[in-house]
Order: C-alpha cells, then sequence, then structure tokens
C-alpha cells in the first residue's frame, strides 16, 4: 500500500517515547511483528531488533540514534520513529518530535514516571505533541497500573483517561477489559488474542471504572458533558469521539497497558493510536517566514512543497537526508529550493525508510516522512521549498553542550582524515560542537555527557577506521554576575586618518535571576539615537561569548544604557557596537563575578542495604540528597550532583552494590563552583 494513494485522513507520524530502558524498542519491534512488516520479534538483548540497527546500539542495548520504520494497520500508514531514552541523546528526540504529529509514551509500570519520561514529556508539551500512554512490563514483579497512572497525574500533570482494566496481575497478566467497548481480549502463550465478555468476576469493577472514565471525559470535554447529564452515561460512539478530541488538544492523556516483550497489549496499542492520534489533517497547517512575513501552508499535496530536514545519515552508499513533508508532493528528479543555504538541491531518489532498510519511491506527499538521496549541502532544520514558493520553516532547537575532550589522532598522517570524520559527525548531530582550544591547539569536541561523546568518538573508530587520543572530559562552565557595577563610561574614540569612530555610553550591570541576558535601554533626550542603541545591544551580546574568570560564556546579567553621546560626523553603528563590546567587557571586570558549573539531577536505584554507602559517595562528590524512598526491598535516592563529579560515577556504583544498583541523570542548569582555580584549565 502506497502512502501516496491514501489520503492524509489514514497516515499517523508518531514516536515512542521514554525512560532508558522502559521497553520503547520492544513496543516499536511488536508494533512491526503485529502489522505483518517483520516475521520474527526481534530482541534488544539478543541485538535482533529492527530499530536498534547500528552496532553500538546493539553492544549497549540502548537506543542511540532515532530510528524511522513505516508500517500499515487496519488501513492507516503509521510513520514511526523510535527514539533515545538517555538522557545524553535527548536532542535526537527534540528533533523527532519537531516532525511528529502525534506519540505514545511508554512506562514502566513498577517504576511509573521516572526522571528522564518526565523530560521526554515536557519536550513533547513544548512541541504541542498530543500523546498516549502505555504502562508497560505489566508481567513484572510489583507491577501496579493504579501507581503508575498516579505518578502520571502527580509528576506530568495531565488526566489519565484509563481505558483498559488489566485482567491478572504480574505473572498471571493475561489480558485486559476494554473499557470503551465493554469487551475482554486475553492473550494466549504465543501471543495471539482472544475477543470474549467481560468476565464474570470483573464486571463490577469494569463497570466501575468505565463510570469513572465518563466522568473525567465530561468534565473535559462539552459535547460528552451534554449526553451525560440528559443520559446518565455517554454511548460508545461519543466516548470514543470525546477521547480523539482530548487527545488533541493535550487535556488528557489516554492510557493502556500491556507487556510487549511477551507481546500483550500490543494490537489494542494500535488501535488506540488509529483512534486517537491526530493525522496530518488534524494538526494546524505548518508556519513559516519568508522576507520577514509570516506564511501558513496546508498539509494539502496539491500545495507548493514545503519540507523540513530532520536528520542527516552519512552512509557508506550515499547521504540520507530524513524529510518530513508539510505540504506539497515531490518526485524523483525534482529541483528544490534549501531556503537555509540559499541554493538549489536535487532530489536523486527517495526512499521509505525501513529502519537500515529502503523501499524505493517515484514520489512523496504531504504528510509523508521518508529520507531522500542527492542533496549536498542540507543539514538537520534545513527547510526544502519549491523554488517558486520559498519558505522557512522554524528549526529544531539545539541544545548548548556541556562536556568537553580534546581528541587527536594517534598517527601524524591521520590529522587530515579525523577532521573531515569529526565534520561528519556535527553535520550528522547537530548537538555535537567542535572547537580548537585557542590556548593549546587542541581539537575539541564537546557535546551532551560523557556517553555522547564516548559514542561520536566509537564512530570515529569503527566507521573510519581512525586511531584517536581521547583527553579527560571537562565540563562546560559559565560566569554570571554576583555583583554588579553602575554608571561605567566607557568611549571608544579611533582617528586614524579618514572618517574616524566615535562612541561614549554608560552602562549599569546587575544580576539577572531569570537566567540569561537581558538589555534595556533608559536614555533620554535622544542623546543616544534608536539605532545605535541597537548597535550597544549587538556589542554587548558579542562581549558575553567570553568572561573575565577563565574565558567561558556569560550568562545571567541585565545591562542597561543610561547615558551617552555622539559626533556629529564620526558615530556610526560599528562605533556604538565596538563601544557596547569593550564596555561590557571593562564592566565585567569590574563585576564581582561567579563562575557556574553544570549540576544534575541523579536518580540511584540500589538494594536496602546498599544505600549507606551510596550516601556517603554522594556526599563525597558534593550532592545534595533530595529525596529517599524504598519500595519493595529497593531505595532509590535522588540528589543534585555538580556533573563533573560525575565521571566513572557509574563504574563506582556497580562496585559498591555488586553490579545491583543503577542510576540515571539529567541537566537541571548550572550552580555555583567551589573554586575557579580548580576548574578553569583547559581540556587536555
Amino acid at each position: 500500500m502506497r502512502t501516496h494513494l491514501n489520503p492524509l485522513a489514514v497516515v499517523r507520524n508518531l514516536g515512542i517515547l521514554a525512560h532508558v530502558d522502559a521497553g520503547k524498542t520492544t513496543v516499536t519491534e511488536r508494533i512491526l511483528f503485529a502489522t505483518g512488516t517483520t516475521h520474527k520479534r526481534g530482541e534488544v538483548h539478543d541485538g535482533t531488533t529492527v530499530t536498534d540497527f547500528d552496532p553500538q546500539e546493539r553492544d549497549r542495548g540502548i537506543t542511540i540514534f532515532a530510528a524511522a520504520v513505516s508500517c500499515a494497520w487496519d488501513g492507516h500508514r503509521l510513520n514511526l520513529i523510535d527514539t533515545p531514552g538517555h538522557v545524553d541523546f535527548a536532542d535526537e528526540v527534540e528533533r523527532a518530535l519537531r516532525v511528529l504529529d502525534g506519540a505514545v509514551a511508554v512506562f514502566d509500570a513498577v517504576a511509573g514516571v521516572e526522571p528522564q519520561s518526565e523530560s521526554v514529556w515536557r519536550q513533547a508539551d513544548r512541541h504541542g505533541v498530543p500523546r498516549i500512554a502505555f504502562v508497560n512490563k505489566m508481567d513484572r514483579a510489583g507491577a501496579d497500573l493504579d501507581a503508575a497512572v498516579a505518578s502520571i497525574r502527580e509528576r506530568l500533570h495531565p488526566a489519565p483517561l484509563v481505558v483498559q482494566l488489566p485482567i491478572g496481575a504480574e505473572d498471571t497478566f493475561t489480558g485486559v477489559v476494554d473499557l470503551v467497548r465493554m469487551r475482554a481480549l486475553l492473550w494466549a502463550d504465543d501471543g495471539t488474542a482472544e475477543d470474549v465478555p467481560v468476565p464474570a468476576g470483573l464486571r463490577d469493577a469494569a463497570h466501575g471504572r468505565r463510570r469513572s472514565l465518563e466522568e473525567t471525559v465530561a468534565e473535559l470535554h462539552p459535547g460528552a458533558l451534554e449526553e451525560f447529564c440528559a443520559t446518565g452515561t455517554l454511548s460508545e460512539e461519543t466516548l470514543s469521539s470525546a477521547l480523539r478530541e482530548v487527545t488533541r488538544d493535550g487535556d488528557g492523556v489516554v492510557v493502556l497497558c500491556g507487556s510487549a516483550y511477551r507481546n500483550r497489549g500490543v494490537e489494542p496499542l494500535l488501535d488506540a493510536v488509529v483512534a486517537y492520534l491526530p493525522s496530518p489533517l488534524d494538526v494546524p497547517p505548518v508556519r513559516g517566514t519568508h522576507d520577514g512575513e509570516e506564511q501558513e501552508r496546508p498539509a494539502d499535496p496539491a500545495a507548493p512543497a514545503a519540507a523540513l530536514a530532520f536528520k542527516v545519515h552519512a552512509t557508506p552508499t550515499g547521504r540520507l537526508t530524513y524529510l518530513r513533508i508539510y505540504s506539497g508532493t515531490i518526485e524523483k528528479g525534482d529541483t528544490l529550493w534549501d531556503a537555509s543555504a540559499g541554493r538549489s538541491e536535487r532530489i536523486g531518489r527517495i526512499l521509505r525508510v525501513q529502519a537500515d532498510r529502503h523501499a524505493p519511491l517515484e514520489r512523496a506527499v504531504a504528510g509523508d516522512i521518508v529520507a531522500v538521496v542527492g542533496l549536498k549541502s542540507a543539514r538537520a532544520g534545513s527547510t526544502l521549498c519549491a523554488a517558486d514558493a520559498p519558505l522557512a520553516l522554524e528549526p529544531p532547537g539545539v541544545p548548548e553542550p556541556v562536556v568537553s575532550v580534546a581528541v587527536e589522532s594517534r598517527r601524524a598522517g591521520d590529522t587530515g582524515r579525523l577532521a573531515s570524520g569529526l565534520a561528519r559527525l556535527t553535520e550528522e548531530d547537530p548537538s555535537l560542537v567542535v572547537r580548537s582550544d585557542p590556548e593549546t591547539g587542541q581539537t575539541v569536541l564537546s557535546g551532551m555527557g560523557e556517553l555522547h561523546l564516548e559514542v561520536a568518538v566509537e564512530k570515529l573508530r569503527r566507521e573510519l577506521g581512525l586511531e584517536v587520543n581521547v583527553g579527560r572530559p571537562r565540563v562546560s562552565h559559565r560566569e554570571t554576575v554576583g555583583r554588579g557595577v553602575s554608571g561605567l563610561v566607557f568611549r571608544h574614540v579611533k582617528q586614524d586618518g579618514g572618517a574616524g569612530q566615535f562612541a561614549h555610553v554608560v552602562l549599569d550591570v546587575e544580576p539577572y535571576e531569570e537566567g540569561g541576558f537581558e538589555f534595556r535601554s533608559a536614555v533620554v533626550g535622544g542623546r543616544v539615537p534608536q539605532e545605535f542603541v541597537r548597535a550597544v545591544e549587538a556589542g554587548c551580546r558579542d562581549a558575553l561569548t567570553e568572561g573575565p574568570l577563565g574565558g567561558h560564556p556569560v550568562t545571567g546579567l541585565r545591562v542597561t544604557l543610561t547615558d551617552g553621546s555622539t559626533h556629529v560626523k564620526d558615530s556610526s553603528d560599528t562605533a556604538f557596537r565596538t563601544a557596547g563590546r569593550l564596555g561590557l567587557r571593562e564592566a565585567l571586570r569590574a563585576c564581582a563575578m561567579v563562575l557556574l558549573e553544570p549540576v544534575v539531577e541523579v536518580t540511584v536505584t540500589v538494594p536496602e542495604d546498599a544505600v549507606g554507602g551510596v550516601l556517603g559517595d554522594l556526599a563525597a562528590r558534593r550532592g545534595k540528597v533530595t529525596g529517599s524512598v524504598t519500595r519493595a526491598g529497593v531505595a532509590v535516592v535522588t540528589a543534585t550532583v555538580p556533573l563533573a563529579e560525575l565521571f566513572g560515577y557509574a563504574t563506582r556504583l556497580r562496585s559498591r552494590t555488586q553490579g545491583r544498583g543503577t542510576f540515571t541523570a539529567r541537566p537541571t542548569g548550572y550552580a555555583p563552583a567551589p573554586a575557579p582555580a580548580r576548574v578553569a584549565t583547559p581540556a587536555r
């Protein structure tokens, strides 16, 4: 079934989101198996999954790179992206969410909402992506659907709309009651499902839960409320329609349950994706800009083409660029305009993506997610559009890196190959940054975490055959203003023949608690014209790249231009921009500056008898414990720890707990570092 023959109403573009080890990849594998896309169930622990096809993913047993697959269910085309769960690869999730219309959030039935579950949920909130929830691993000891739903309500704050009642618990979990249809599904050991009436022993509980579901939906949906008040109940049609609208509006989240590993609950999940998640027609038209004017493009195959590149993958046979097509139709051999690079690009081939396998297509239409071959300059975030109807779509945001390592080739003759290899890495992954350290001349690779950099360096070794030396990881610091200055006067006067430069500014600098940078002008009487005020602001932003303590970026300050003067001939934008830059640098040297270091929230899961040693170790790492709970003989400790203190922590934790301890970390911002001299040294 070719997508371009289907109306857009039967297309679903969705992602699978979750914390590490909640079962995202297994859910994806079972979806591919249930839809007939694969004929054998792949297993993460065997390294046989479709979406974790990279050798590093199979070695490590985690998803690292977002992988796209396409399948069909009940006459619908599902374009599915399996995203990473590890915090170091949050940028892969960000770029995937930018192009998706809906998502399935997977939760562990024992752990409920975990730290990275919360992070990816907030990412989806920012992009306005409707979600349904799948509580996985219902067959595990300690699995509790109600507790998982309570954690969704408390930590994520949507209204959970539970549409299933589990039949059995833990190792006796054999099926679910569908509260919308009021029928039961029972799974045999081979994964086949049987649709049966609700078991007699569960009828009262099922009716009670159905009533609770109706009441919650009626509170959220005016049409459902009207029927509920008139008849005291909701029909199956009204309930299904209301659930779809509530999901699309983000007012509630439909919750299902199952065990993907045992192949139980996957078919109802697919039915819910089709029933409740939006098609490309249900989401607002994409917005972009051209010549400063905002424009909309409808999801219409006949409209001018507009597509966003969200992933670039260099393969041995060529460069694959993954596109989400928002409007229009692209065909093999078409020439499109790259609005970001300002050049034309020719589409060599169009491919339907099946992870690392591809099927050729003649064309792709609005609503499709495909890969194309032949693009030369397009990067992740580039807009490809019709040349006669140019449009620039907003690219996904790229986070600032927090960890850096110095890299160098072991063989002198490999320096050029290393440079091209690093360029390829940054082309595929925009969250990686390569720079040259001005003090040491070393090449420094920066990323989102220790594992992120390990994976990048391993790609250099495996795919390019490069032998590289890697320095000890270093965190990326920031500087901020602890105590400001007022009335700093700076004059920029330059006269060396011809037109001179003159700019006079008076600056106040103070801490800005909201973080970032704010610029204000309090100049009265037109002493500094507005165009020069903008130049001063631009100069101040230039000065933020290097602070006085150690050359780190400066954040958390407010600058106010309070006065100044101009020269009738020698004042210019350039002069005032220079004055802003040099004036703020002088002001920062006069301020009391504070060095900031990145901190993370760590969640450590250990046996009860190991808690004491873990708490002592966290304290030695300057950690501040924020919570500790115990359930079923397992303690979960949360703490805020400087990122610099976590290098090598995984090994240390395993040795302290005889391999039984695990931990996850997610960034929470920056905090004052104890001593600048200790951390301001460059990476080696």
